[in-house]
């Protein structure tokens, strides 16, 4: 077997204990494989293992493994922070946008989706824990911006993103709160299924607080390296 596909299946065992622990269903919480700075061949290497999820933060380099890879099936997740300049790119090119955190943001990529493609996929970042350093809408902004979200064509509002400050893992069960106070009011109930947190280091909490989706990178392709 080879690194990754091992590397693969040992991510995959510790989401399937951290679910039992939790008593959850293991196919409530999807894998998504952070794959920034690593080469094309290694993603389609990963592909080859099983993984159909990828997510990208940065965007040139992203475009250039969709060419790259093009001939595969990838499910492409952008989660890095959202510029208003790029949003034409992401409307094309992805399935899921991770990091939309204003209305005007929500409103380009919707007018600039193609109607022949399907809805986008997105998911609201919340600076869960007010971090000065991090990007996301304030916890208090997010129901309206759900409703005013709901409104828009060509998205799909799937649930929320965070990113949580190192080893504030009780941010987690707040996020979960938010959630779940969103979806009671929600008129699109149905479509509101995602909560995207966790990663390598802390992604049995995540999965404990209620998370369905983790963002594993250096976990699964091993440590990045930024000089190229």
């Amino acid at each position: 077997m080879n690194d990754l596909k091992q590397a693969r299946n040992d991510v995959l065992q510790q989401i399937e204990h951290a679910c039992q622990n939790a008593q959850r269903d293991q196919a409530e919480v999807q894998l998504l494989a952070v794959s920034k700075t690593h080469p094309s061949d290694m993603l389609k290497e990963m592909y080859m293992a099983g993984q159909r999820a990828f997510g990208e933060n940065y965007l040139q380099e992203a475009l250039e493994k969709i060419e790259k890879l093009q001939d595969l099936d990838i499910e492409w997740h952008f989660i890095g922070h959202v510029q208003r300049n790029k949003t034409k790119y992401l409307a094309e090119k992805f399935d899921w946008v991770h990091g939309v955190d204003r209305l005007i943001i929500a409103e380009r990529l919707s007018t600039q989706r193609d109607v022949n493609q399907e809805a986008l996929n997105i998911c609201l970042q919340v600076n869960i824990d007010g971090q000065d350093s991090k990007d996301g809408c304030q916890p208090s902004k997010v129901a309206e911006l759900v409703q005013q979200i709901s409104q828009l064509p060509h998205l799909r509002l799937r649930g929320l993103m965070v990113i949580p400050a190192p080893n504030n893992t009780a941010a987690f069960d707040d996020a979960k709160q938010l959630f779940e106070a969103v979806k009671s009011k929600h008129q699109h109930a149905e479509d509101w299924d995602t909560l995207s947190m966790g990663m390598s280091g802390d992604m049995k909490e995540a999965i404990a607080a209620g998370s369905t989706m983790v963002r594993v990178g250096t976990a699964l392709f091993g440590s990045r390296d930024y000089s190229k």
